[in-house]
């Protein structure tokens, strides 16, 4: 091969901000990209069954490795990857998306090429993609070095997708290797993080009842270990949304569960509302997880961090990063945090009861006892994710869910990324079989890895949700019945599976008890009735039903 080229730049720039697998389609407009790829020491080239598909386990891959990176063909792949790029723009994800694009030569032309509009404008899909990324380029020879280092920072800096356009012949140009690390400071001002000490501690200090609401942004920032040492000083009351579900260590004393709202179980809204003064943390309210919008905070008792700025009582302080502001509240807990009231004592699980059928409530209690510490859980929107709602998740275990997207069908491929992004830890995946139905291919490429996740495939014959919000017994929300367990076998000639297909919650059981520690891929399609659902899920579906309505 040539000296260190664009390609080879692009490839050094990715495996310095750690990402070490690239997801993706080929396509003849990136084949002498991905020749770079094969031959790279560190990263690793993961084909997928569709670009759609690829663009979700890169955003689960994301949320495992805090980035991840995704390679499509010009016009055909990239817009086919785009509502995974979407969902990664809402949900904060820094997945860097390379399109290999027409020689340079083509596009000035105007060449009437595949895969183009056949218009001669060659600038239609970087314009959508500007729509949901942080930043984008058009590659040059000129300019390459420099505005990849742009593109990625920027992903970095606001934990939102990058778009770089990679024509062929850019790729294969000579450039002098990255000499200087990428500069990813983002400094806070020192006034305004003193006047911010100043106001929190005019909260603070007279407060005898203090909470804290943690959500996805901590987590996208990486401030688990900042909160958990803020927990340290008092176990305060505690709880997340399902957004951020872990977020927070759940087995640390002091966590109540998970807020939603009116939606929350037991006295989680109590807690958390009713007190002098509510800390939030990397909090986004959205419709779905606060059972549509009931949360109800007085301005003048909140104290709310994000990820650049932070609110006082009203009063705004910026730039801020939440990691410094985090700081100055240790300084504060630390101080006043033993006059105020501690949260509850956690509660045992009911245990599960057998019975003739699988009921929403029973399969969560199995669930429940079936977690392990540092488990990686993936739930579907719909049923699923609103039952891992109520779940205790053990130390270390991390729960993936996409409510404010919500696009179905998710959570199969982001399972397949973040069993890339750490092969050693065990996955769950739960997903309906309605959203199977959209992204199932992506089983073959867990087989062909070797991978060894375990899925809960909840049959309910349907759109569960969308029954639940509006026509229960239209033929629309009715989906085709398929042979669930014999998929893992029709989708590799050569890949380890085991499957069992139950109805009872003893099977659910007696299964569940012999995957402990599983040997090959899993699949337990869970025989369920379709009107059946979560109680989060049955005030939520009410609420959207309403709003819906007008």
């Amino acid at each position: 091969m040539s000296a260190f080229t664009v390609g080879d730049y692009l490839l050094a720039r990715l495996q310095e901000i750690g990402v070490q697998h690239l997801f993706g389609v080929p396509g003849d407009y990136n084949l002498q990209f991905l020749d770079r790829v094969i031959d790279h020491p560190v990263i690793h080239w993961v084909g997928c069954a569709n670009e759609l598909n690829a663009a979700y386990a890169a955003d689960g891959y994301a949320r495992c490795r805090g980035a991840a990176a995704l390679l499509t063909t010009f016009g055909v792949g990239e817009l086919s990857a785009i509502n995974g790029i979407a969902g990664s723009y809402a949900e904060h994800l820094p997945v860097i998306h390379i399109v290999g694009a027409p020689a340079t030569q083509a596009q000035q032309q105007g060449d009437c090429v595949h895969h183009s509009l056949g218009d001669g404008d060659f600038r239609h899909f970087i314009r959508m993609a500007e729509e949901v990324s942080a930043a984008t380029a058009l590659l040059t020879a000129e300019n390459a070095s420099a505005e990849i280092d742009r593109v990625i920072v920027s992903a970095l800096q606001m934990r939102q997708p990058g778009y770089l356009s990679l024509a062929v012949d850019v790729a294969a140009c000579d450039a002098e290797p990255p000499t200087q690390p990428l500069n990813l400071i983002h400094a806070s001002s020192h006034q305004v993080r003193e006047a911010f000490r100043q106001a929190a501690e005019r909260l603070l200090a007279p407060a005898a009842r203090v909470s804290l609401l943690a959500d996805f942004l901590a987590l996208r920032w990486q401030q688990q270990p900042a909160l958990a040492a803020l927990r340290q000083h008092r176990a305060i009351p505690c709880a997340s949304l399902l957004m951020g579900k872990g977020v927070l260590d759940e087995q640390q004393p002091g966590f109540v569960g998970t807020y939603a709202g009116e939606g929350s179980a037991g006295q989680v809204r109590e807690q958390i509302e009713q007190v002098d003064v509510t800390l939030c943390v990397g909090v986004r309210f959205t419709d779905t997880i606060t059972a549509g919008f009931t949360q109800q905070f007085a301005a003048e008792r909140l104290i709310d961090l994000q990820p650049h700025c932070a609110t006082v009582a009203g009063e705004t302080f910026s730039p801020l990063s939440m990691a410094d502001a985090l700081s100055e509240l240790d300084g504060l807990f630390a101080r006043y945090g033993q006059q105020w009231q501690l949260g509850p004592q956690a509660t045992a699980a009911a245990p599960v009861e057998a019975a003739a059928t699988i009921s929403q409530q029973a399969f969560w209690q199995a669930m429940q006892e079936f977690l392990q510490p540092g488990d990686i859980i993936l739930a579907e929107q719909g049923t699923a994710a609103f039952g891992a709602a109520a779940l205790r998740l053990p130390t270390q275990a991390q729960l993936l869910v996409q409510p404010l997207w919500g696009s179905i069908g998710y959570t199969l491929p982001a399972a397949f990324g973040a069993q890339t992004a750490d092969p050693a830890r065990r996955v769950i995946l739960i997903i309906g079989d309605g959203s199977a139905q959209l992204t199932i291919q992506e089983l073959g490429s867990m087989l062909r890895d070797q991978q060894q996740p375990i899925i809960f495939l909840l049959n309910n014959e349907g759109y569960t949700v969308e029954r639940a919000i509006h026509g229960a017994t239209q033929r629309y929300n009715d989906i085709a019945q398929w042979n669930w367990t014999a998929l893992p076998q029709a989708l590799s000639l050569h890949g380890q599976a085991q499957s069992w297909r139950i109805s009872e919650t003893v099977q659910l059981q007696e299964v569940m008890a012999r995957l402990s520690q599983p040997q090959r891929l899993t699949l337990v399609e869970v025989v369920m009735q379709k009107e059946d659902l979560p109680p989060l899920l049955r005030k939520v579906t009410a609420c959207l039903n309403q709003r819906n309505g007008g």
